[in-house]
């Protein structure tokens, strides 16, 4: 028997949308990642300045991270932004992320960074609303299913009732909101253009917004505070290009369950820089959320397969 190289072609064609759902779900797990690092982070240099300063110095250095590649291979992505006159979508998308990023800097300097992680699994449930209504996404019940199951890990963490509701906790709840709003830009812009040409303009946007609230309560950092922020910048843009490129790959409803790792991810980081540590109800509730993205992931790649496997029949 025979095989066309053009049935190869198509085979390879139908398995593509479960390779990129695979790839994203890699990148969505390794922006968790660098943001469960990223985080400690940001706690540490709230310690010594104040959150809004911390915005405007993750930012800034966020842009000259970008700065060397927008300027050279980057060039002709980024000008042709401006030659199109499409700006205008990523300074909205500044905006929202600008005051996603303050409020979620406010509320992890005075919440710890697990239960603050846990509190922003919310974020997932206003995507999937957004992505249903505005971008006419198809969300399945299976990731619906995801979702509500994460949000009841969310709810065995914090167990409502045992913990004081104050200015951190509200603060978070804006944070959960714009950041949805950021999220659901991020897959609009992703449609035209590649994860480096949108962190960049983010930059270039948020840092002189950013700034503006930073100079009512400015203080000048020492030398090694200031090689903790560069540091803090790169990992943090990391896993924006992570989350970015993962978010390109496959629908946001998809992709967002993976950021359920985010917490185990954290949970393991400020137990050794911090010493803090979640009680049993915490953990199983990390063992919902986790256990539901890894269902979502093993259901989404063997529907893929089985989809592929039967169109090749």
């Amino acid at each position: 028997m025979t095989v066309s190289a053009s049935s190869l072609d198509t085979g390879s064609r139908l398995g593509a949308p479960a390779n990129r759902l695979l790839l994203g779900a890699g990148f969505m797990l390794l922006s968790a990642l660098l943001f469960g690092v990223g985080n400690t982070a940001v706690r540490w240099a709230s310690t010594v300045m104040d959150p809004l300063e911390v915005v405007f110095f993750r930012n800034l250095f966020s842009l000259l991270w970008m700065l060397p590649w927008a300027l050279t291979a980057g060039a002709p992505a980024c000008r042709s932004v401006l030659a199109e006159r499409r700006l205008g979508p990523y300074v909205t998308r500044a905006l929202t992320t600008l005051c996603a990023m303050s409020a979620w800097f406010y509320s992890i300097a005075h919440i710890p960074l697990p239960t603050a992680t846990a509190v922003s699994f919310a974020i997932p449930l206003f995507v999937a609303a957004g992505a249903a209504l505005f971008l006419g996404e198809r969300v399945r019940l299976r990731r619906w299913a995801a979702v509500c199951a994460g949000f009841a890990g969310v709810m065995i963490v914090l167990r409502p009732g045992s913990v004081p509701v104050d200015l951190a906790f509200l603060a978070l709840f804006v944070h959960c909101v714009a950041a949805a709003g950021t999220i659901l830009q991020m897959r609009l812009l992703s449609r035209k253009d590649s994860a480096p040409v949108i962190v960049t303009f983010l930059g270039l946007l948020v840092t002189p917004m950013a700034l503006v609230p930073a100079l009512f309560v400015w203080t000048w950092p020492s030398w090694n505070v200031l090689g903790g922020l560069a540091l803090l910048g790169g990992l943090l843009t990391l896993g924006q290009l992570a989350m970015t490129k993962a978010l390109s790959l496959a629908e946001s409803s998809a992709m967002m369950p993976y950021d359920y790792a985010r917490l185990p991810f954290t949970a393991l980081v400020a137990w050794i820089v911090f010493g803090q540590t979640m009680d049993l109800w915490g953990w199983v509730g990390a063992l919902v959320i986790a256990g539901s993205a890894l269902y979502t992931m093993h259901r989404d790649a063997a529907d893929g397969r089985r989809t592929a496997q039967t169109q090749r029949a």
